[in-house]
């Protein structure tokens, strides 16, 4: 099968080629595992960190990519839970051990042994791919593939930041970076909360004038002050330098919650201006969001088709993905890019 792989760390500054490919066996799923004929993987920043080793494979050549959909070809020995032609999605979480003190609380996103998709195991950036059934999903009829591709990622982890964020019920929301994610959260908030009001931050005047278009009631850049103080902000950026404006656009009492798995280092000084009466005094909190677990996936699936949401996507080939990824590091695509055959 052909693959787009990591075969090395890289800098997406100097190489603009940092993907791989490569013809691999087509992967043989075990007993309670499910082989995917892949119709569509999105592209993820995590992508750029694993590429530059913030967070990097667990060993070379990887697969990345964990915003699979694709269709059941061939079933382990004790695989139920789905039939061959069933489409099913696959998502960061590939496996949990289902046992330790965070798996017993439901919160298996913060399991020791937790596996990520298109890290620690091969993901979609390919032909096929294989997953344990019981960590894969259905997907609603309403989404196409392409559609249903960034929902499993940038959909669920905004899902869970959203969550994160509090009761937000009326309340002023701030969005700080406008990509896949922030995107995809902004159409939640209007679905599910119609009172509440989202302000966006982004250095990109093309990333402010879509959120506008797409119902934002205010769009400024990073370092802009909002017209009004906010009860939580979002940040899906990642650099350090949203951190600090952010916590400046809080209300008292609110939380800035950083979804991102990785900082880049190379404006971190940007914290040492950090004012604490100014910035984080009053009872301001920082939250951030680590991995997704099983139950926000499938809930994020639920409420994006009872909507519906239906992200903007942009679709590469396969063989296209170092553009992919490219455009998705210099911002150039709006909305989800999707990887297709």
């Amino acid at each position: 099968m052909k693959v787009m792989a990591i075969t090395q760390v890289s800098s997406l500054r100097e190489d603009n080629r940092p993907l791989t490919e490569l013809d691999l066996p087509v992967p043989e799923p075990g007993e309670k595992e499910i082989l995917l004929s892949v119709s569509a993987c999105g592209v993820c920043h995590t992508e750029i960190d694993e590429i530059e080793g913030r967070t990097p494979p667990a060993f070379f050549p990887m697969v990345p990519g964990h915003e699979i959909v694709g269709r059941v070809v061939k079933t382990g020995p004790k695989a139920e839970r789905f039939s061959i032609g069933d489409r099913v999605g696959v998502a960061w979480i590939a496996r949990a051990c289902g046992k330790c003190p965070a798996c017993l609380r439901g919160e298996e996103n913060l399991c020791p042994d937790f596996a990520g998709t298109g890290r620690d195991v091969f993901g979609g950036y390919a032909e096929f791919a294989k997953v344990a059934e019981d960590f894969a999903y259905p997907i609603p009829d309403v989404f196409t593939d392409s559609q249903a591709a960034p929902l499993l990622c940038a959909g669920a982890i905004g899902f869970r930041s959203l969550r994160l964020a509090g009761d937000l019920s009326g309340a002023r929301l701030g969005l700080t970076g406008f990509g896949a994610s922030a995107h995809l959260v902004l159409k939640m908030v209007q679905g599910s909360l119609p009172h509440a009001s989202v302000y966006v931050f982004a250095r990109s005047a093309k990333e402010r004038e879509f959120a506008l278009s797409l119902g934002a009631c205010w769009a400024g850049e990073t370092e802009e002050p909002a017209p009004e103080k906010l009860s939580a902000i979002i940040d899906t950026t990642p650099a350090w330098k949203p951190v600090l404006f952010a916590l400046r656009n809080l209300a008292p009492g609110g939380r800035l919650v950083i979804n991102a798995i990785r900082k880049q280092g190379d404006d971190r000084l940007a914290l040492s201006e950090l004012d604490y009466p100014r910035d984080l005094w009053m009872e301001k909190e920082i939250k951030s969001v680590a991995n997704v677990t099983r139950m926000d996936v499938s809930g994020f699936l639920d409420l994006a088709a009872r909507i519906p949401i239906l992200p903007t996507v942009t679709e590469y080939t396969l063989s296209r993905a170092n553009e992919a990824v490219c455009d998705l590091y210099s911002g150039h695509v709006r909305g989800a890019k999707v990887l297709i055959p």
